[in-house]
């Protein structure tokens, strides 16, 4: 059984139809939603979906970041993998067979979903892609791995793996955490190509620039100060 993460805030245009096509795939899973203090009604719908078969949904009283929403789902996880599936519509749930494939054929610890390996794509920001690179390269530079797409959402672990990360970070920092601690610990990662629906400001993105600046300071962080 696979168990999906889903992390929230204010996704209340997307939470429903995310649930819905993640409960379209044919595996036998689990869906837990940790909701980060919502305030835009997201909270609510979410109400309507507690009693659903396989759903489990928890609520964060003040808004902590997705690495705080990790640690709480973490908690609850009862499959052999995980998978973390972001709120909004830019991932597509109907690719977990392929990003599952390394780690049941025992070639792989963790599994990366990168958006910049060829898969389609939506056609958006230069900087934002810009920005990636730059982190996903400066990443690379200290955990001496050759990923694509550090910052992806699409990450996926055995659960024993996940659960040995301990992770410390609330907010976006999770990301070079995550990818930082898997290196130390030498896991087998492995890339496969996404599809990648992205989305602008205007419709809702959250990460922006400050997000990127901090990241850097998470890279160094978690190489250099961090057990």
């Amino acid at each position: 059984m696979i168990s999906v993460i889903i992390p929230v805030y204010n996704e209340v245009t997307t939470i429903k139809e995310i649930v819905k096509r993640v409960q379209s795939v044919d595996l036998a899973k689990e869906i837990i939603i940790v909701d980060d203090a919502s305030t835009d009604g997201t909270r609510e719908a979410l109400n309507e979906l507690k009693e659903g078969e396989g759903i489990t949904v928890l609520f964060h009283e003040s808004n902590q970041g997705k690495g705080a929403a990790l640690r709480t789902a973490c908690k609850e996880v009862k499959g052999d993998i995980v998978i973390i599936q972001d709120a909004d519509l830019e991932y597509d749930p109907q690719e977990y067979s392929k990003l599952i494939r390394p780690i049941i054929e025992g070639k792989a610890d963790a599994v990366y979903g990168s958006r910049f390996l060829g898969g389609p794509h939506r056609v958006l920001l230069f900087w934002h892609y810009v920005g990636n690179k730059l982190l996903t390269l400066f990443s690379n530079m200290f955990t001496n791995l050759n990923l694509t797409d550090m910052e992806t959402c699409y990450k996926v672990f055995k659960t024993s793996l996940l659960k040995e990360l301990s992770i410390e970070s609330n907010r976006f920092g999770v990301e070079p955490e995550i990818t930082t601690k898997l290196a130390k610990l030498k896991c087998r990662i492995y890339e496969v190509d996404i599809s990648y629906s992205g989305r602008d400001y205007g419709e809702g993105k959250k990460i922006n620039w400050k997000d990127g600046v901090a990241a850097f300071y998470w890279i160094v962080k978690y190489n250099l100060w961090s057990k």
